[in-house]
């Protein structure tokens, strides 16, 4: 689970080899405290339950972090997933791994090129606040 500086590209994680929680979500809004303490912080989230429940919101409350749900299903909107996008086809397309372990240092190797020198102009491409709008919406009865 991550999350990711809209403008700085800034990368956060919380990794666990287990299943995503409410307790995982509020050990990802700890390390977003600790690092932005001088600055307003609103974290777009989807709306799994894991990230809507009170546990969370009550959390990210005391932590002053302001979550903002989008939509459901409506994943164009949150750049999270674009990075996941293309961490899968960096280290999973195509590819076979024997081992847990293998596959772990793949996801985390891949993780680490977010923030490199070598590929930042093509995260500049993808992760931008670039999103398809309407000018006019055509609406279809059913």
């Amino acid at each position: 689970m991550g999350a990711i500086d809209a403008i700085t590209h800034e990368l956060i994680t919380e990794c666990n080899d287990k299943y995503i929680n409410a307790q995982s979500v509020c050990a990802l809004l700890s390390k977003i405290a600790l690092l932005h303490t001088d600055i307003p912080v609103t974290l777009i989230m989807d709306n799994a339950r894991y990230q809507h429940c009170e546990l969370v919101k009550n959390f990210a409350k005391e932590l002053n972090i302001e979550l903002l749900f989008l939509p459901s299903y409506s994943p164009n909107l949150n750049i999270i997933e674009r990075l996941w996008k293309w961490v899968k086809k960096d280290c999973l397309y195509c590819k076979y791994y024997e081992k847990f372990g293998a596959f772990k240092k793949a996801i985390n190797l891949s993780l680490a090129k977010v923030g490199s020198q070598e590929y930042k102009n093509e995260f500049d491409s993808f992760l931008n606040l670039k999103f398809q709008t309407f000018s006019k919406p055509q609406y279809m009865t059913v």
